[in-house]
């Protein structure tokens, strides 16, 4: 286990990253199950009675467990996470300097392949 305030710092950033996906999981657009596995992975290191919850949860729990087990995430989050990706370079796009658009969309292009190659659950 961390020293506490490691352990502290990261059961906060599980709280956000639980209320992000939550969100994400309610609006369209916003790739929820991202937020979802980085709080597991925050919890498992800070209070693993919350990782428990997470991961048991009926509604949030699914497809954190189906990338622990396997790597995989469902097609249709799949989908959702690169076209946010998309959107998000567009509006760099249309917004930012040259450096910045080559910059963000090398980052986002490398992010979409991982997430594109990805097994799906």
């Amino acid at each position: 286990m961390l020293q506490r305030p490691w352990r502290a710092l990261l059961f906060l950033a599980g709280c956000l990253f639980t209320a992000i996906g939550v969100v994400g999981i309610i609006l369209p657009g916003l790739p929820g199950t991202v937020f979802l596995i980085l709080a597991a992975w925050c919890f498992a290191r800070s209070s693993p009675r919350f990782e428990w919850w997470l991961i048991h949860h009926p509604r949030f729990g699914p497809p954190v467990r189906k990338w622990r087990e396997r790597g995989a995430i469902e097609p249709r989050i799949k989908a959702i996470a690169i076209g946010s990706m998309a959107l998000s370079w567009a509006i760099v796009w249309m917004t930012a300097p040259p450096v910045a658009i080559a910059v963000s969309g090398l980052c986002l292009a490398l992010s979409a392949l991982y997430v594109g190659t990805r097994p799906n659950a």
